[in-house]
């Protein structure tokens, strides 16, 4: 089976209230990009990955006007894709949901959200996680602006396993003013991203220790080395939600840049720096697995279109991939 995990920079822009594609001359939210290039770009890569299930991230919003699944499913039938059938979880108020398109004739796929609203350890992703953020001995409330996604699966061959979907909140210092507010908002934005960092592994540590298949796919905004506060804490998120003891996560991508941070690591996003005039490549987005999944033997693969050879000799699929979001997609196949 194949998994995918892919951050679609505002989808929810080509979409109208009612679920159907704009697919118009207009610009679409992405720079000098119009609404209809990015839909059929995003045609073509979607087509591409050709996935049994697919975690988009920064999907279609939803509200009391907009809807996540219908708009989801209309663009996977305008496209024939073979993930045609969506889920979300708990909907959040950034206009960028997290949701799954699977086949439903691969597997069936349920909303399972884990833990209490309220509880002291691993509560559930739409409430209140209490911890110490600033050593002050005074508790300090976190809550994810996009709880992640949880869901069951079992595919139509009986294997069942866990998937979670996480979007962990970007460290960007916005309202800062000067030097010094952009250091005091980039830590506290840093401290609360390893606070839900920490909250999401409590929960991945209990399926692990109840020996479950796990997969959790997503963008965590964050990487080793990727700022200058990683040092100040002396840890970056992907490191906690992969766990520093047995039972861990893998990902072979985060396990590449965590050894070899001289060198030079994958990536799966591009954005343009404009002060600087260059663009900066991240490794932002991973597909982790838990033990007993990596011991089936999974092949990971970014569909980068400087990076990846196929993607490279495919002018079409490069050029889509460039057009269609500032992320890449992460691809994983697995014998289930």
């Amino acid at each position: 089976m194949r998994f995918a995990s892919y951050n679609v920079e505002w989808f929810d822009a080509l979409f109208d209230d009612q679920g159907d594609l704009l697919m118009d001359d207009r610009w679409s939210a992405r720079r000098d990009i119009t609404r209809a290039q990015q839909i059929e770009a995003l045609g073509i890569v979607f087509t591409a990955m050709d996935a049994d299930a697919v975690m988009v991230i920064e999907a279609p919003d939803h509200n009391n006007r907009r809807a996540t699944v219908p708009a989801l499913e209309t663009f996977a039938e305008a496209f024939d894709l073979r993930a045609r059938k969506a889920v979300i979880g708990f909907p959040n108020d950034t206009q960028q949901e997290i949701a799954l398109l699977y086949d439903p004739d691969a597997m069936e796929v349920r909303h399972n959200p884990q833990g209490l609203v309220g509880a002291p350890h691993a509560p559930r992703f739409d409430g209140t996680f209490r911890i110490d953020l600033d050593v002050d001995a005074t508790q300090d409330e976190v809550r994810f602006s996009k709880p992640p996604l949880e869901l069951a699966v079992r595919t139509m061959q009986g294997a069942e396993l866990r998937l979670i979907g996480a979007h962990l909140k970007s460290k960007a210092p916005h309202g800062a003013t000067n030097r010094d507010e952009v250091m005091r908002l980039s830590i506290a934005n840093r401290r609360k991203q390893l606070a839900q960092a920490i909250w999401l592994r409590q929960r991945i540590a209990q399926h692990l220790l109840a020996e479950e298949a796990l997969i959790v796919m997503g963008d965590l905004n964050d990487g080793p080395g990727l700022d200058e506060y990683e040092d100040l804490f002396g840890r970056s998120s992907v490191e906690i939600v992969m766990g520093a003891e047995p039972p861990q996560l893998y990902d072979p991508h985060a396990r590449k840049a965590l050894n070899s941070r001289l060198s030079a690591a994958p990536t799966t996003a591009r954005f343009f720096i404009k002060p600087e005039g260059r663009y900066l490549q991240a490794l932002l987005d991973y597909i982790m697995v838990s033990p007993d999944l990596r011991h089936r033997g999974p092949r990971w693969r970014i569909l980068h279109p400087f990076d990846d050879p196929e993607c490279w000799r495919n002018p079409e699929l490069r050029q889509a991939l460039i057009t269609a979001s500032d992320h890449f997609p992460v691809l994983m196949d697995i014998d289930l």
